[in-house]
């Protein structure tokens, strides 16, 4: 990628590390621009409105996918709105991977 793309990418990210709070948003960024040289990115789509995408980074780091996709049931002109989204966020080997976290979560913090 050019200077310009990995700036672009880099605010990308920043857009899903961002919810974090501070110190740990920067502590984050900050690991994931030691890796910047080895993130890629990824899509598939159209990117002229109202298409359906999908966009992937991937990196040591940091794994974002973002999903902008069709309804299970179409518009009633049979065409994807592109209304329906979902992302994820994960850290490559980070130990989660199959886990139920929202459960580990309620068995260690009551409600």
């Amino acid at each position: 990628m050019t200077a310009s793309q990995k700036k672009l990418l880099r605010t990308l990210i920043n857009e899903y590390v961002g919810n974090m709070a501070e110190p740990h948003r920067r502590v984050r960024m900050e690991e994931i621009d030691l890796h910047l040289d080895q993130t890629s990115f990824g899509w598939i789509g159209d990117a002229r409105p109202p298409s359906v995408f999908y966009y992937r980074i991937h990196s040591p780091v940091v794994l974002i996918g973002f999903d902008h996709q069709g309804p299970i049931a179409l518009s009633r002109h049979r065409k994807p709105t592109g209304n329906h989204i979902h992302t994820v966020v994960r850290t490559p080997n980070g130990n989660d991977h199959g886990k139920d976290l929202l459960r580990q979560h309620y068995a260690q913090h009551p409600h």
